[in-house]
């Protein structure tokens, strides 16, 4: 017996160390930068690499050109979870597609990955690439990084728009078996291990119930391939610096005392975010606009795209173009907008629903 103890004992301490090994071993891990999408280049800033696409509008002339629009992708993502909405946003438009820091193909460093980081180094990225008076589109964390740019590069920004973004952190909560992955030494040692079909499983709370995500991308894979190109430094850092920037500010606040238009898309199957209740933070934004897409979950860019870029176009559509702001004829950033703050109501399909009453047909 008193053998069988010391054996025991043994196993656990090498198990240990073996655990403590790993998780040294695994947050120690950097990535540099690399291309994974087509027509992508690594910009190679002050602070980080970043991989942008930068798609130039297909069928506008200089005079009738729309404003920019910047898309940036939720955590966990990748600049490709716009790949369905892109192309209905881009005839008109000059659409930049960029991988935030420790995301996709750009750069996994070891620390600076708080949003204010991540909005310096996209605003930097954007200045490189001559843009002016963009509307910024967000998808959940995404979108505080669009917020903290409007924040710090007003010159950069006529609107911002967000998808699936609640305005505390307090408004969002993944799943119990999502927040393990957190625990210390226990995540980096599932991180090791982890296996295909617990991702995809992690994934889908990202979408409505029921939702056929796999089918929405071009690689069936894609969440897979999103979630092994990052780090667990990238992966658990950014989580925890999405919930401090809220601790300092909420959206909703911080948004108002930029003053630009806003605009908030949520959805009323979000098995993430709590749509009332973020719904209700983003009606009290001044000249603001909330819509709530019925049947849709966490991230209509990719489960009602034909919606979500007619709201997208409506409400870009009123921002100045490049022409326009070179002759000095283009709008003050704070002016124009959808009007009104009520809340517009979409089925997910045919993209003319009503407006509705705040918490009608939330989950």
């Amino acid at each position: 017996m008193k053998r069988r103890w010391k054996v025991l004992i043994v196993a656990l301490v090498a198990l240990g160390v073996l655990l403590v090994i790993n998780t040294v071993v695994i947050d120690s891990e950097t990535k540099p930068g690399g291309v994974t999408a087509a027509g992508a280049r690594i910009v190679e800033l002050s602070s980080v690499d970043l991989q942008i696409v930068d798609h130039p509008a297909t069928d506008a002339s200089p005079a009738s050109e729309g404003a920019p629009l910047v898309l940036l992708h939720c955590y966990a993502c990748s600049l490709h979870w716009w790949d369905q909405v892109l192309p209905l946003l881009n005839s008109n438009h000059r659409v930049i597609t960029v991988d935030l820091i420790g995301f996709g193909g750009s750069e996994k460093p070891k620390s600076g990955y708080s949003i204010p980081e991540q909005a310096r180094a996209v605003s930097e990225a954007l200045n490189g690439l001559g843009v002016r008076g963009a509307v910024l589109v967000g998808h959940s964390m995404g979108g505080e990084v669009a917020t903290a740019i409007a924040e710090g590069a007003s010159e950069l920004v006529s609107r911002v728009a967000v998808i699936g973004t609640p305005s505390t952190h307090e408004q969002a909560q993944l799943p119990l078996l999502g927040r393990l992955i957190y625990a210390p030494v226990i995540g980096e040692a599932v991180w090791r291990i982890r296996p295909d079909r617990l991702i995809r499983n992690g994934y889908e709370s990202a979408f409505a119930p029921g939702f056929d995500f796999e089918a929405a991308f071009a690689d069936p894979d894609q969440v897979i391939e999103d979630n092994r190109a990052m780090t667990y430094t990238s992966f658990d850092r950014a989580a925890a610096e999405a919930d401090r920037f809220t601790d300092g500010g909420t959206i909703a606040a911080r948004i108002t005392a930029t003053g630009v238009p806003f605009l908030a898309i949520l959805g009323s199957e979000d098995q993430i975010v709590d749509t009332p209740a973020a719904a209700e933070s983003f009606e009290a934004v001044p000249g603001g606009t909330v819509r709530v897409l019925d049947g849709i979950g966490h991230s209509a860019n990719l489960e009602a795209p034909s919606d979500t870029a007619e709201i997208l176009l409506r409400f870009g559509g009123a921002a100045p173009g490049p022409a326009a702001l070179e002759a000095g004829t283009g709008k003050a950033a704070g002016s124009g907008g959808e009007a009104g703050r009520g809340r517009g109501g979409s089925n997910g399909k045919s993209g003319q629903g009503a407006d509705r009453g705040r918490n009608s047909g939330a989950k």
